[in-house]
């Protein structure tokens, strides 16, 4: 059942005041003066199961597996632990924000859409276009990245050709149907969280001896050479970029709510359940690997290769087997995020056309609902992991990163501006009674994000001036900010824009408010309590 209101329930207009567009292209009808957009097009497959698990595998990838290898390298095993924890709390509350605006508008442009919806057009227009790419780099460096894993077991296979392979698999299973997508994405995800609670316990039986020197390591890897805390203010800043891009993708589940049952009861549980596991394996991970591994380790951080540090733990535990399995699941967790950065990338470009940022040739659909074409043209950014033989894998993924990781916290600052602007509207315009789910940390947690995440993206590139200033890495951490402020205001300029009213927001296209939600019977007081607990384990 569709709430809100559709393009059947909007009044008519005259045909000179309407510009229709082929609904297989773009699935939308856009009125001139009072400007309505439908979004909510795409094909409803995505299960809560399925949601709940895409939301941990969007964020456990490469920047877990191996950004906390440069993370610990460069900055120290504190700075490390101190920078993923306060990173976790700018995500934790940003979700919150973001939860409450999907949970009553679950459209596939997400977080971007609300953009230009509750600030201005062209805030819509910069930051989609930004996001868009940022995923299609999130993609590129996932198949960089797995050039650097296959060094592990051997240099003499060409590593763009193992690239190649997993490009084809994931734009096969992200243009056939968005059930295999969601399939696909759900045993994989399941994985790593498996992967991940078998690496915590052996980690911490290899910190107390169960390792091949036979002893005890304790804290000892927190007191050797400059540790815990490397390389002075540059190398604590530098972890936020590496912790951000490491983090990046939980954000980006709320675009998966354009193709979810029943995205109002949904939604709310990804943000308030999973996150919760996501963090707990994050900071854990990060001290098991801070504990276990010095940051003087060769290979963490080297131009050419990059070794994973959860692969070097399992080789602490005295078997090469033991080894060649977390690197093996480390490929497969590289499938999963290359996927999901697909996915979302492929739906914001849907949003575009459907927002008419972008041609409208990139919304059209296939007979599966699946925007086809959106597909074929994210994929194909990710030609630039074939450069890699010639800069050194290692190097080229270091710059994608950076790139990834300060488009990630911009985005982080446009869902705490967004949150801002709804929440004033749904307050002027007294419909606060419909929201599905109410964010407990408003006013004061948007504020927190967009404070805090635009310190750290004007200070974290603080290394690409220490020792010595580098060209590149002051690119990779900055090239963002100007590209995207000249597309705010060239899309300003060109089409007027204005910031929207608080009274003259749209709040009720493609919405799902609490008023039109089935109550249903409860199972009684103790059985739900026991019932939700169950879930959250789960």
């Amino acid at each position: 059942m569709r709430f809100g209101r559709s393009d059947r329930d909007m009044p008519s207009a005259p045909s000179s005041d309407i510009e229709k567009v082929d609904q297989q292209d773009v699935g939308l009808q856009v009125a001139r003066g009072d400007r309505h957009i439908t979004a909510d097009k795409l094909a409803r497959k995505l299960s809560s199961r399925q949601v709940q698990m895409i939301a941990i595998g969007g964020t456990i990838g490469t920047g877990l597996f191996l950004g906390t290898g440069k993370s610990l390298a460069t900055g120290g095993p504190a700075s490390m632990l101190i920078g993923y924890a306060i990173v976790g709390f700018i995500v934790f509350v940003t979700m919150l924000s973001l939860g409450e605006m999907a949970a009553f508008m679950p459209i596939a442009g997400s977080f971007c859409t609300y953009a230009g919806r509750f600030v201005d057009d062209a805030f819509g227009f910069a930051l989609t276009w930004s996001y868009w790419f940022n995923d299609a780099v999130s993609m590129a460096s996932d198949l960089v990245a797995l050039q650097l894993i296959l060094q592990y077991w051997t240099t003499k296979f060409p590593g763009w050709g193992l690239s190649l392979i997993f490009w084809v698999l994931l734009v096969l299973a992200n243009v056939v149907t968005v059930r295999l997508y969601g399939e696909l994405e759900y045993w994989l995800s399941l994985l790593k969280v498996i992967t991940i609670i078998i690496f915590i316990i052996l980690g911490i039986a290899v910190n107390c001896g169960a390792n091949t020197m036979g002893e005890y390591i304790g804290g000892r890897n927190w007191f050797i050479g400059d540790a815990p805390f490397v390389g002075g203010i540059g190398g604590f800043a530098s972890v936020f970029v590496t912790a951000a891009f490491a983090y990046g993708g939980t954000e980006s589940i709320a675009i998966t709510a354009g193709e979810t049952k029943d995205p109002a009861r949904t939604m709310p549980k990804v943000v308030r359940n999973v996150f919760w596991r996501i963090l707990l394996f994050y900071l854990l991970s990060v001290l098991v690997l801070g504990l276990n591994i010095p940051y003087t380790t060769p290979g963490l951080k080297g131009k050419d290769s990059r070794t994973s540090p959860f692969t070097l733990v399992f080789q602490m535990a005295g078997s090469t087997a033991a080894g060649s399995f977390i690197n093996a699941v480390i490929m497969t967790s590289v499938l999963s995020a290359g996927n999901h950065a697909l996915f979302a990338g492929t739906r914001l470009l849907y949003s575009l056309a459907v927002d008419r940022h972008a041609p409208a040739f990139f919304g059209r659909l296939n007979r599966n609902q699946v925007p086809w074409i959106a597909v074929l043209a994210t994929s194909a950014i990710s030609i630039l992991c074939f450069g890699a033989s010639f800069i050194g894998a290692g190097q080229l993924w270091t710059w994608l990163q950076n790139i990834v990781g300060v488009s990630n916290q911009l985005s982080w600052i446009a869902i705490g501006v967004g949150s801002l602007r709804f929440r004033a509207a749904i307050k002027v315009q007294k419909k606060e009674h419909l929201l599905p789910f109410k964010n407990w940390t408003y006013p004061w947690g948007p504020w927190f994000s967009v404070i805090l995440n635009t310190f750290l993206v004007l200070v974290q590139g603080w290394s690409s001036f220490s020792p010595s200033f580098s060209a590149v890495n002051f690119v990779s951490l900055y090239v963002e900010l100007p590209i995207m402020l000249v597309m705010f205001i060239g899309w300003k300029l060109l089409k007027g824009t204005r910031v929207v009213q608080l009274r003259e927001m749209d709040l009720e296209t493609d919405t799902y408010p609490a008023d039109t939600l089935d109550v249903k019977a409860g199972k009684g007081p103790w059985r739900e309590k026991a019932y939700n607990v169950w879930r959250w384990i789960l």
